[in-house]
């Protein structure tokens, strides 16, 4: 397990984008920071299907907003590849509500980054939930065990989850690898409604990565379904 890599960027007071540390310290004060290795279970542990990998994104608002500049300022914090080092891992990260400003944690297929533009994304989509401010938390780590689980039973269509922190709402995405899919992202869908436990009433919007390329936008200009 690579836990906790404190990426120097994240406590870079000049960078106002990631000057918050997502991850708890250790006991003593630490944090773990050693350098990435190839990720496996140890001997004993509970291997995930997939290997996956948290990242931690954020930025000023009033910064347009670009494919580059999402890219330097997405760190790859964290892979695991067992429940146990999960648990591990997630036990230090800052939990959704209590972030602050413009954030994301994403967690995705070790290989797949949580970007529109990446060879897995790039013919996908997502699911989106909007939240009321209290809500992130819980959903998130809602919606982390039930890919890791493999609730979904989508074979290798799940890429990842991200949880968005803003100022008046939060917001829950799943990507997909194949947005012209309808019946797996109908599957997703009514997976996503059971394992959030979701009213009936819940909107749910779906957006391809092609359509946010073309927008340059995660959220705005979806497909709305009830």
């Amino acid at each position: 397990m690579t836990t906790c890599n404190s990426h120097p960027s994240l406590k870079d007071e000049d960078q106002e984008d990631l000057d918050e540390t997502v991850c708890n310290r250790e006991e003593d004060g630490s944090i773990n920071n050693n350098p990435r290795k190839m990720v496996s279970p140890a001997a004993g542990e509970h291997p995930l299907q997939y290997n996956y990998t948290f990242w931690y994104s954020r930025r000023t608002p009033s910064r347009p907003a670009n494919t580059l500049s999402y890219e330097q300022n997405i760190r790859q914090i964290g892979t695991v590849a067992s429940v146990e080092q999960f648990w591990k891992f997630y036990s230090h990260l800052v939990r959704p509500g209590d972030l602050t400003g413009h954030s994301d944690f994403h967690l995705f297929k070790e290989g797949i980054k949580p970007m529109w533009e990446d060879e897995a994304n790039k013919n996908g989509g997502k699911w989106i939930i909007r939240l009321r401010k209290g809500l992130a938390s819980r959903f998130w780590e809602n919606i982390i065990l039930a890919m890791l689980g493999e609730q979904f039973m989508v074979g290798e269509e799940i890429c990842g989850v991200v949880v968005s922190i803003r100022f008046q709402e939060d917001i829950l995405s799943i990507w997909n690898k194949t947005s012209s899919d309808q019946v797996t992202t109908s599957r997703i869908r009514d997976t996503l409604r059971r394992v959030l436990n979701l009213p009936p009433n819940t909107i749910m919007e779906y957006k391809t990565h092609n359509d946010s390329l073309k927008d340059n936008s995660s959220f705005r200009n979806t497909k709305i379904t009830l």
